[in-house]
């Protein structure tokens, strides 16, 4: 009863926010038109920092902007929306439904999406203008969405909190801002290493999603815990939290909408919030605002301690990998190559675990045979007899994946049979046994 209430509130509300003569909420400017005037749908698309948005029409933020708008009493229990309402305020009201029948956390308050002009504005450029790039980070976030839910769900937090990455990143977990702010969850370095990632020359966990994600659930705890509301949580995030400390000191109000009224906070923090209500709308019900979630699965990893300093190029060489896989398993690798001082463990493509601890056994490698009686003949052919049968000598520009590939063999059993200590190294005239001893 208390919902239908709320539902025919909202309705009335929009209702007449729209009536003949009264303006309706503009829909705010933003630097998404420059993002899909830009940059191509595929594969790239990074969100715009938010300051690129213009500020609400004056006189939009009005007293109504801090909540629903009241609808006229008397209205009966029963009335069902009329036609004309605007669809994101029929949402709203489904919004509504399937908050007060979800999923509620014991630890802290669900998280609410407001009823208002700032949200509405956002809304319809997400649907509208924006959306095929949005369309793009809904395909994007299948990838990640169970995960980042996962990991929300384990710190007690609402799970709606996975969508502020909609807006930080777009689901690019190699994003970077122009302020440097870097990963799913756009930390800064100094917040990063305060919640316990590793940010140097060598490593940047802030491009780890899982561990991006663990750190910036334990943020937006601590600062729930501190402002006592996600949406001021949420604009802390972005503007800091001594900023809007300051303003809900100087205002004495705890209530985002209210802040948002005045200029203690910049016009980035006033839009990053209500973009992200906005946002969240969206994905509790994707399909009916015809977005489809991506099914990427995440690729079949294997992890192999690997030494220190090791270069992800040769690594990837010596064991038949590709090195632009290699370093995308690895984006924390800032150089392409393991920190010094410690092993590594290193992520690496399934099945391909046995052929990269062979590629990094340490081992005397034998030849064959003497360089000169391999050595291509003039005019660069070689000899079937010097070579003989299971035996290859290397010519110019031979690699040991090619040879491998050539015979049929893993380049695992090609370093294992040759006891090689530096498969990369092999040179023109090695004799190099390519099938197993009889």
């Amino acid at each position: 009863m208390a919902l239908q209430h709320r539902f025919v509130a909202v309705l009335a509300g929009f209702a007449l926010i729209f009536l003949p003569g009264t303006p309706a909420p503009v829909a705010a400017e933003s630097g998404f038109s420059d993002l899909a005037d830009a940059i191509p749908l595929e594969p790239v698309a990074i969100p715009p920092p938010l300051d690129d948005f213009e500020r609400l029409p004056p006189g939009e933020a009005t007293a109504e902007a801090s909540g629903a708008v009241p609808g006229p009493a008397g209205i009966p229990e029963a009335v069902e929306p009329a036609p004309e309402i605007d669809p994101w305020a029929e949402a709203f009201a489904e919004s509504a439904r399937l908050e007060a029948a979800g999923r509620r956390l014991p630890e802290h308050p669900p998280y609410v999406v407001e009823t208002n002009p700032q949200v509405g504005s956002f809304v319809e450029r997400f649907t509208g203008s924006r959306r095929e790039v949005v369309a793009l980070w809904f395909r994007r976030s299948g990838r990640y969405l169970g995960m980042i839910r996962e990991v929300l769900q384990r710190q007690g937090l609402p799970e709606d909190l996975a969508y502020m990455v909609m807006i930080e990143s777009g689901f690019d977990p190699q994003a970077v801002s122009r302020a440097g702010a870097t990963g799913l969850w756009q930390f800064m370095a100094s917040t990063a290493r305060r919640y316990g990632l590793r940010v140097d020359r060598w490593v940047d966990e802030r491009r780890d999603p899982e561990r991006s994600t663990a750190a910036a659930a334990a943020y937006l705890r601590d600062l729930h815990a501190q402002f006592g509301s996600w949406l001021l949580a949420q604009a802390a995030y972005n503007a800091g939290e001594l900023v809007v400390a300051r303003a809900v000191r100087r205002t004495g109000s705890a209530d985002f909408w209210a802040l948002a009224r005045t200029g203690l906070l910049r016009r980035e923090t006033k839009d990053f919030v209500p973009s992200i209500q906005a946002m969240t709308l969206l994905g509790r019900d994707p399909a009916r605002f015809g977005f489809e979630v991506g099914g990427a699965e995440a690729p079949d990893v294997e992890r192999v301690a690997v030494p220190a300093a090791t270069g992800l190029g040769r690594l990837a060489t010596a064991a038949g990998l590709s090195a632009e896989m290699l370093r995308a398993l690895n984006p924390v690798l800032v150089r392409g190559v393991t920190p010094p001082g410690a092993p590594w463990d290193l992520r690496v493509p399934g099945g391909t675990r046995t052929g990269v601890l062979a590629a990094l056994a340490p081992r005397t490698p034998t030849r064959l045979g003497s360089r000169d009686a391999g050595s291509p003949r003039p005019g660069g052919a070689v000899s079937r007899a010097s070579s003989g049968p299971g035996v290859h000598v290397v010519r110019p520009r031979d690699t040991l994946a090619a040879i491998a590939k050539r015979y049929g063999v893993s380049i695992g059993d090609v370093v294992r049979w040759n006891e090689l200590d530096a498969p990369d190294r092999i040179r023109p005239g090695d004799r190099l046994r390519v099938a197993e001893r009889r």
